[in-house]
């Protein structure tokens, strides 16, 4: 099980991450917002913990973001704060459980071990589209017995066209989809992923499912 802690205090990333070590989890630390929506998205985490006061961007906010992007990595942000009020905002911004600071390694243990306990009940089933299948619990791709790689963003964007199958996404919709609201860069990022999809899903296999409709956007189109 591998854990990704989005923390800006040193000295408490450092200790959380020893201790889930010690556990026998396998730990990624971030120490500001933007970095950890990076790696949330672009790497395979079993769980996020979240502090929800962190720099660029708030735990709030990624949290949205991911949701927002059909991720659904169980979540537990930790907080300062302690009100009716804003544990009700957590939750709404797609966070699974909440920890107010100061908290103790025990307490963190067992609500780490009760969100993996309710999301692997709670796992959605593969998506299976002729020989391509994707569980999105595991963030796991095979095409036919073969399994392929993808990083955390190529999940999503090939999840976003499968379960559109037959179907065009332009790349607006596939950004609005995938990336936050915020993103203001390039639209032609989404063709530069589209690209790496390619090599990984059809190009090995001698297959053109992943489709262009020029003008228009991408369709995955299995034959």
């Amino acid at each position: 099980m591998k854990i990704l802690v989005v923390e800006d205090d040193v000295r408490i990333a450092s200790a959380v991450r020893r201790g889930l070590e010690r556990a026998g989890y396998q730990v990624d630390v971030a120490l500001e917002g933007e970095d950890g929506l990076w790696r949330a998205r672009e790497f395979h985490h079993d769980l996020l913990v979240l502090d929800l006061m962190l720099p660029g961007r708030s735990g709030a906010e990624i949290c949205r973001a991911l949701r927002g992007a059909g991720d659904w990595t169980p979540i537990l942000v930790l907080t300062a704060r302690d009100s009716e009020q804003d544990e009700t905002s957590l939750l709404r911004s797609g966070a699974d459980d909440y920890l107010t600071k100061p908290f103790t390694f025990p307490r963190l243990i067992a609500r780490i071990e009760a969100l993996l306990r309710r999301s692997a009940h709670a796992a959605p089933a593969p998506v299976e589209v002729g020989d391509l299948r994707l569980d999105s619990a595991r963030r796991q791709c095979w095409r036919g017995e073969v399994e392929v790689s993808l990083t955390s963003r190529e999940f999503a964007i090939l999840n976003f066209l499968i379960r559109r199958e037959g179907q065009v996404a332009s790349k607006r919709e596939i950004l609005e989809g995938i990336w936050d609201d915020d993103y203001d860069g390039d639209p032609n990022i989404v063709e530069v992923y589209v690209k790496r999809l390619r090599r990984k899903i059809d190009e090995p296999f001698e297959r053109h499912d992943l489709e262009t409709v020029r003008g228009v956007g991408y369709r995955l189109g299995i034959s």
